[in-house]
């Protein structure tokens, strides 16, 4: 089973030479400042690689991120600073404020912010990896995976590194509270779309389904809910995304709750669930179309038209037929005019983020090669620091080419 995901542009830096001159006084700190410059761009050039796997993405960003560790942490102490923290500023813009970064002189700034676009590397290899055709059993394995990588970077970044941060995130930014905990219960939403389409195929109870797809819709509902205080103009597209998917997976909780009702005999509540299962259907039709027409962040995609989402519709109007047929042959039940409570809880098939640790400090990294870093001479005029308000290059995302009658295109 295909599916489609709402993806937020790759963060954009600007570069950083991680030359030092005056400052570096032994060949140690000069491999150092050339091995960080070298996988800094190393990295930055697999986030838009499609031929980069998890395993490449993750080697690369171990060796950025162990070298880099030397910047924010004492060597020999990690509970001691290091003194070349705040030597070199980094920018970095933001997935919903256009092209005007944000900047700090601090390189636990660059640590977070380069390990969120390692988390938003991997939903995006989940989401063309979930959008494929014939997708095998290995694939989505890896997609859920891949998923769940994604919401345990976030949940690290957020509980163990932005708080260390001397200048708060803004309202808006990437680094707020509000944002991160959207992509944790997003990644999280969708990496169970992947478990319920494997209860499906592997023909679970109706019960177990309607229970995932429930809480499924709940993720998504409370991932809108926190976005819902930020700008309308940059959240608004993500939004409808979310609840799209709220309503979408509603729809298969009352569908699948409707084939549990039936077969307990109970062919009235069963037409009644199922009515609501189309009613919600046709919401998240509408919402597909508004979706479409929302300008903000994200891909241009016809929801609608995936394979996925007529899926659903093709299985509620089917299985509301066969109530209906079921319920003129042989019941005649009433049916009520309320939609049965969903008052289901999934006990399998839950998702948590896998926890998420930085690499420990690099080998390279010894008193000799720190001590070769000599503050005293660093320029006095810091001129050469970059402006804030200065616009970086967005980054140039491979164009993603739908599959055969999928009718959208995943960024």
């Amino acid at each position: 089973m295909t599916h489609w995901f709402h993806r937020n542009p790759l963060k954009a830096t600007a570069p950083v030479s991680f030359n030092y001159y005056g400052m570096i006084t032994g060949p140690p700190a000069s491999k150092i400042c050339n091995d960080l410059r070298s996988a800094r761009t190393r990295l930055l050039e697999l986030f838009t690689d499609l031929s980069c796997n998890p395993e490449t993405m993750k080697n690369a960003a171990d060796l950025y991120f162990s070298l880099l560790q030397g910047f924010i942490n004492s060597v020999g102490d990690s509970t001691q600073e290091s003194k070349l923290r705040y030597i070199q500023n980094f920018k970095w813009t933001d997935t919903l404020q256009g092209h005007v970064p944000s900047a700090q002189q601090d390189a636990v700034f660059e640590l977070i912010s380069m390990g969120f676009n390692v988390a938003l590397w991997y939903t995006k290899y989940a989401s063309r990896l979930a959008g494929k055709e014939n997708i095998t059993e290995d694939e989505a394995k890896e997609v859920h995976r891949s998923l769940k990588i994604a919401a345990g970077i976030f949940k690290h970044l957020k509980e163990s590194h932005i708080p260390k941060l001397l200048t708060p995130a803004e309202k808006g930014r990437d680094l707020e509270a509000r944002l991160i905990d959207a992509y944790v219960i997003q990644c999280q939403a969708e990496a169970q779309e992947v478990t319920i389409a494997r209860a499906i195929e592997l023909k679970h109870a109706p019960g177990l389904i309607a229970a995932l797809a429930y809480d499924t819709a709940s993720f998504y509902q409370k991932a809108d809910h926190t976005l819902s205080s930020l700008e309308p103009a940059h959240s608004a597209k993500w939004r409808k995304y979310l609840h799209l998917k709220m309503c979408f997976y509603t729809a298969y909780a009352y569908c699948y709750h409707g084939q549990t009702l039936l077969a307990s005999d109970k062919c009235g509540e069963a037409i009644r669930s199922l009515q609501e299962a189309e009613k919600l259907y046709a919401e998240a039709e509408a919402l597909c179309k508004e979706y479409g027409e929302t300008k903000g962040p994200g891909p241009t995609a016809k929801p609608s038209g995936h394979l996925f989402f007529r899926k659903l519709g093709s299985l509620v109007k089917n299985t509301l037929d066969k109530c209906q047929r079921e319920n003129g042959f042989i019941y005649f039940q009433k049916i009520p005019t309320e939609a049965p409570q969903l008052e289901l809880k999934a006990n399998y098939g839950l998702v948590e983020p896998v926890p998420f640790e930085f690499p420990p400090m690099s080998a390279h990294w010894t008193p000799e090669a720190l001590a070769a870093f000599d503050l005293t001479k660093r320029p006095k005029d810091d001129s050469v620091k970059p402006k804030p308000e200065e616009d970086v290059k967005p980054v140039k995302e491979p164009d993603i080419r739908p599959q055969k009658d999928t009718g959208c295109s995943v960024s």
